[in-house]
């Protein structure tokens, strides 16, 4: 069923380049399901809805997808910040009740009928980004345009993710992505330039040149971080672009440590395990990983590093791309890259390891006490988990540096 949308009032102030309008109509196009009617003067119009829905939003306001899906849950909702709606979604019968209110900016009495909320009322827990934020729901002024930019920014962040990701691209990203959106480059053109390194770098390893296969491998893991901050902020996100995207970072570490290895295969064997046979188990042990993340999700409602607080813990370090590659790094500022791939070996062994332990632990709490949730998910979760939620459950919290910064 198709809800129309009126747009109510527009905002001069243009976000991350995309004015208010144009952001909506991108948001629209992601959330689905919603067809626009009406225009800036939406007050006016005498649209009627043929699917018995309608769908109020005020363009001065700044949204984020899962707000407007979280709203469009409900029915003969009002959803306000401070005492100003926002957004609403009604039925046929409240549509005039709704425009006399947007009218009056909240000034006079709710419409009998309507139930208002606040974004605290929505679900805080968005499990794609592994964080627990309230949906975004701001009100846009000029003055505030760098505040937003940033705040954009940083809500494009996953909570939980590795302890590079996490600490060392959040501020030269920023100004990667800013580029970006002023060059008009799009995240797919950003995501295609990575492919590249990542197929310079297999060559660079296979032949011995290190330092500089680094250097590209570190480049692309930047720019995987530029592409999908990018996407959100310009919402640009796309299920080809998260396939290409995510497809590339699937695939990809294997051969990698596939190629550095060929490279040392004249080297003696160490810990009693020749180069073949590390490669091979390396391979082994980051399928078994993936393997491990797939089946935790049939669990329940949370993925194997967003059950616990100690899970995302495990999550800055577990042996993905970058922990990897700063254990190849060291090895070569060291002078041995054989001990940088045994290192990658037996990091890669003990951390696919823990997961299947946590995979048998997971399915043993599931057959006792039912489907798996995520501590992020828990309603008391800022008190109950403190110290863990001040580092992976806000995501702005975890990058206030950066937006203090600009």
């Amino acid at each position: 069923m198709t809800v129309e949308v009126c747009l109510l009032r527009d905002s001069p102030t243009r976000l991350w380049g995309l004015s208010a309008r144009e952001r909506l109509k991108r948001q629209f196009r992601q959330v689905g399901g919603l067809e626009i009617e009406g225009s800036a003067s939406g007050l006016d119009t005498t649209t009627e809805s043929t699917s018995g829905q309608q769908l109020f939003i005020d363009a001065n306001f700044l949204f984020e997808p899962r707000t407007l899906s979280e709203l469009l849950a409900r029915n003969n909702t009002v959803l306000s910040l401070n005492g100003r709606p926002a957004a609403a979604v009604v039925d046929a019968e409240h549509v005039e009740g709704a425009k006399v209110y947007f009218g009056s900016e909240g000034a006079g009495d709710l419409p009998s009928g309507l139930d208002e909320i606040c974004t605290d009322d929505l679900n805080a827990f968005d499990d794609r980004l592994r964080r627990s934020d309230p949906p975004l729901l701001e009100l846009v002024t000029t003055d505030r345009k760098q505040a937003l930019e940033s705040q954009l920014y940083g809500n494009s962040y996953k909570g939980i993710t590795d302890l590079v990701t996490k600490w060392a691209w959040p501020r030269p990203a920023r100004y990667g992505v800013k580029l970006c959106a002023m060059l008009g480059i799009s995240p797919n053109m950003v995501t295609s330039f990575g492919f590249l390194l990542v197929i310079a770098a297999c060559y660079l390893f296979l032949h011995g040149y290190y330092a500089t296969g680094l250097l590209c491998g570190w480049i692309m893991t930047f720019l995987d971080t530029v592409d999908g901050k990018l996407a959100r902020v310009t919402v640009q996100s796309s299920p080809f672009g998260h396939f290409f995207d995510h497809g590339i970072d699937l695939v990809h570490p294997p051969f990698w440590y596939y190629f550095w290895g060929m490279s040392l295969v004249n080297s003696g064997p160490v810990f009693g395990f020749s180069v073949p046979e590390m490669i091979n188990w390396i391979i082994v042990g980051y399928i078994a990983g993936r393997i491990v993340e797939g089946l935790f999700q049939l669990l329940g409602s949370c993925g194997v590093f967003t059950w616990r607080p100690f899970d995302a813990w495990v999550r800055l370090f577990t042996a993905r791309r970058n922990p990897c590659l700063i254990i190849l790094s060291v090895s070569i500022l060291l002078g041995s890259p054989v001990w940088g791939f045994v290192g990658v070996f037996v990091w890669t062994i003990l951390s696919s390891a823990q997961l299947l332990l946590r995979l048998f632990h997971g399915t043993v709490i599931r057959l006792k006490d039912g489907p798996l949730s995520s501590w992020l998910a828990d309603t008391d979760v800022s008190e109950k988990h403190a110290n863990a939620y001040a580092v992976f459950g806000g995501t702005r919290a975890a990058y206030k540096e950066v937006e203090s910064s600009v």
